[in-house]
């Protein structure tokens, strides 16, 4: 028996009329073994996107709530909020203490997770250039208690707060390096930029990919949102992690039993020349539109339950150590 309290989930036909005739799917290159750039699919201009009809009906589902509007409106002042222009007086120091001078004011800030990478240009959308070196990644984590309750309006709402707290950081952080002569573009979501957010915060430490597609972390499971800035100051890169995540998401079903659509496969599939869990597109998107986003993986993951991942941790360190042993 499913475990969903949703399922069997059926779309409501108005929106399935906006279905285009082209999978979201093959615009993601599911199936692809060779190399490509990703394509915009969604949070850009709709105008723009083959899915844009659908992502305008998104917005037409806008609940009638008080904790949505009261987020949303939390949300608005950090997103009026403007960052100054370069400072004309540029500091110049070694990357080792740009490095550890940011690091030190991020931890000032209204965060969780932060970390550093070099920019890869795989990681931009086709047809989009920058031309700053480094990333700042930016993870901002929800409270449990909110977003537990997900796919309802309490949940929903929670997103909202923490898109708004990844946003006041970034602009924080890209405030602190201009005032410092040297230039910083924040952004934060839910609206997509210029380059994928996932494969940097992977490569600079946030965690692993996990089966519902987002990344697991080992204090905050996949319970976080992400924010970047954008930089041409010497830096040094934060270090990837590795801690079995692969290992456990292949025994595990929690959030493929709870999702409503079926949308999580089971297995990896090759997606624009590379291996990797996949959650489908054409599945996930019509559950997460009729609820105004979704979140339901995220919330049942193992790892997103408060003081969880770091026992979770241990105990795939002591199964890699058996086995090696053997």
């Amino acid at each position: 028996m499913d475990k969903s309290p949703y399922r069997p989930f059926k779309p409501k036909h108005e929106q399935m009329a906006l279905v285009p005739e082209t999978s979201g799917n093959t615009i993601n290159g599911v199936g692809e073994e060779g190399f490509r750039r990703a394509s915009p699919i969604y949070w850009h201009d709709p105008d723009t996107l083959v899915h844009g009809d659908l992502q305008k009906w998104f917005y037409t589902q806008d609940p009638d709530n008080v904790a949505i509007a009261k987020a949303r409106e939390a949300r608005e002042k950090f997103l009026d909020i403007e960052v100054p222009p370069v400072s004309s007086e540029p500091l110049d120091q070694s990357a080792e203490a740009w490095s550890s001078d940011l690091r030190a004011f991020a931890a000032t800030l209204d965060m969780e997770l932060f970390g550093i990478t070099a920019l890869q240009e795989k990681w931009l959308f086709e047809r989009h250039n920058l031309s700053q070196k480094w990333i700042i990644m930016i993870g901002v984590a929800h409270d449990y208690d909110q977003i537990k309750h997900a796919p309802e309006d309490l949940a929903g709402a929670e997103v909202i707060r923490q898109y708004g707290r990844g946003t006041k950081a970034a602009k924080d952080i890209a405030t602190w390096i201009r005032e410092r002569g040297r230039d910083a573009v924040p952004h934060g979501g839910p609206m997509a930029g210029s380059l994928l957010l996932i494969p940097p915060a992977i490569e600079c430490g946030f965690g692993e990919l996990g089966k519902h597609g987002s990344i697991i972390n080992r204090e905050f499971g996949s319970s976080f949102r992400l924010a970047c800035v954008l930089t041409d100051i010497p830096l040094v890169a934060t270090e990837k992690e590795t801690y079995g995540v692969d290992d456990f998401c292949s025994r595990c079903q929690v959030c493929a039993n709870e999702c409503p659509p079926e949308a999580i496969l089971p297995e990896k599939n090759w997606v624009r020349g590379e291996q990797k869990w996949y959650v489908d597109f054409d599945k996930c998107i019509p559950f997460f539109n009729e609820n105004y986003g979704c979140a339901i993986c995220i919330a049942v993951c193992p790892w997103s339950i408060p003081g969880r991942g770091p026992r979770i941790v241990e105990q795939l360190a002591r199964r890699a150590a058996r086995n090696k042993q053997q």
